[in-house]
């Protein structure tokens, strides 16, 4: 199997560390270390430590948003062609069965996994700022979208109804559950279509509850 180039090994360098330590606790040194590069290859590929990190971001979390963006689309195309209102359940599906498929990809991904959780613990940081940026458009679609599904919300109520189901998503993401104290009787170990169908029952059932 090759090596990973210089490019790839900062980036990885830089994920595993960043995600452990912080950014701000993080020195270029300790990444060129970690990646067997010098200093000069770090400026060379990215120019500063605020670029490596929104490049070790987007490197992920682009590719994901592209999936999750292009289901929902495709959902949205399809309801117009089928006049019919997609339903709750669907449109979040198109941005839950993505994300949680991720956590299946082993090692490479709890890295970006764990980034992610302390990005959102630390809301006022560098981090969240690049994070939120490349966000944004997937999240104003979603939310249009959710507010055709579900029109008799306020635009108030659906806004905290969705922070609270992403909530919800976002310590799942963070949480391993190889940690967990597991009751007798819980199987942890689920097929992820299953345990997609888990957590939209929870989900939905929280944003379409009657007021």
């Amino acid at each position: 199997m090759s090596q990973p180039d210089t490019k790839q090994r900062i980036l990885n360098a830089a994920e595993h560390l960043f995600s452990r330590d912080g950014y701000h606790a993080t020195s270029l040194r300790s990444i060129t270390t970690m990646a067997t590069v010098n200093l000069a290859a770090v400026n060379y590929h990215f120019g500063s430590k605020e670029a490596l990190l929104e490049a070790v971001i987007i490197r992920r979390l682009d590719p994901l948003n592209e999936i999750r963006l292009g289901q929902l689309e495709a959902l949205l195309k399809k309801s117009e062609e089928t006049e019919e209102v997609p339903t709750c359940r669907n449109i979040l599906r198109t941005f839950v069965e993505p994300t949680l498929r991720l956590r299946q990809q082993g090692a490479d991904a709890e890295d970006f996994i764990a980034l992610i959780g302390r990005i959102l613990a630390e809301p006022r940081g560098l981090a969240m700022t690049i994070f939120m940026a490349h966000m944004e458009p997937l999240m104003n679609r979603l939310f249009q979208a959710l507010a055709v599904s579900l029109p008799g919300l306020s635009r108030q109520t659906l806004f905290w109804r969705v922070h609270f189901a992403l909530g919800s998503l976002s310590h799942i993401m963070r949480y391993h559950e190889r940690h967990a104290m597991v009751p007798e009787g819980v199987n942890i170990d689920m097929p992820v279509d299953a345990f997609v169908d888990l957590f939209l029952d929870f989900a939905v059932a929280g944003m379409e509850v009657t007021q």
